[in-house]
């Protein structure tokens, strides 16, 4: 297995930054593009439009699937991981393409745990996700093309990318787990970058630490960051920041 690690500079520097923009221009006009409500497939979805989209009728943009977590929604990551700005910020600088991201309901919340994870796990949500796909892209110009497709998500989400981006197997080139929860041992193949990354103070910690001696025994290749902190918003939108960018190269 080889096991790759990252410290690049430039990323950390873009994150740093990207929050000290976020906070001055939280209620600025944003040139990043905006978010829609859709319904895919019967499924609630917030969708994000690059700005130009509109305009650009003949063009298809790279399209990200990324996925919430328990108990959560599909507004989690607009409302809380703060992705407009961010993605604003990151534009500016020209750290990022123009992703069109679909942001989908794909674990309706559940009262306790046990229904919740067991509402998670029934495979009902991967093994349909390729028909949620087909119509994504029968609504909105997003490529076709593999190499122009992640997927990621946070905690139930992180495990929801992992169960997709295994039984569809080469249709992401980029895959990202955060904080991810990890109750069965799949892993995506042919893909470009395979990005994990978790809090040292995470309760998933160990849990992670289990599934990465899973995919080192099984020669599967990745890219692990651990940060400080726990499972929490801070350290999701430092993730979908660095993720961003390395998608983007």
């Amino acid at each position: 297995m080889k096991r790759i690690t990252i410290s690049i500079l430039w990323i950390l520097f873009s994150c740093l930054s990207v929050w000290a923009e976020t906070m001055d221009r939280a209620q600025s006009s944003l040139v990043a593009g905006s978010a829609v409500r859709d319904t895919l497939m019967g499924v609630p979805c917030c969708v994000y439009l690059p700005a130009q989209y509109e305009q650009r009728e003949a063009e298809r943009f790279p399209v990200l699937y990324l996925h919430h977590g328990m108990y959560g929604n599909e507004n989690d990551w607009i409302e809380q991981g703060a992705l407009i700005p961010i993605m604003d910020s990151l534009l500016r600088k020209g750290a990022i393409k123009e992703w069109l991201v679909i942001m989908p309901d794909n674990c309706p919340s559940r009262p306790t745990f046990e229904e919740e994870k067991a509402n998670a796990t029934t495979g009902e949500w991967e093994n349909n996700f390729a028909r949620f796909m087909d119509e994504a892209e029968h609504r909105y110009r997003i490529s076709h093309d593999p190499s122009e497709r992640a997927v990621a998500g946070l905690s139930m989400g992180g495990y929801h990318t992992m169960r997709v981006s295994s039984v569809l197997k080469g249709q992401f080139a980029y895959v990202g787990m955060f904080s991810p929860a990890t109750f069965v041992h799949n892993a995506p193949e042919n893909y470009q970058l395979f990005w994990i990354g978790i809090g040292k103070d995470d309760f998933l910690y160990e849990s992670l630490q289990e599934y990465r001696r899973w995919l080192d025994a099984e020669g599967v290749e990745y890219t692990y960051y651990e940060s400080e902190g726990g499972h929490e918003w801070p350290n999701w939108q430092d993730y979908i920041c660095r993720f961003l960018q390395l998608i983007s190269r």
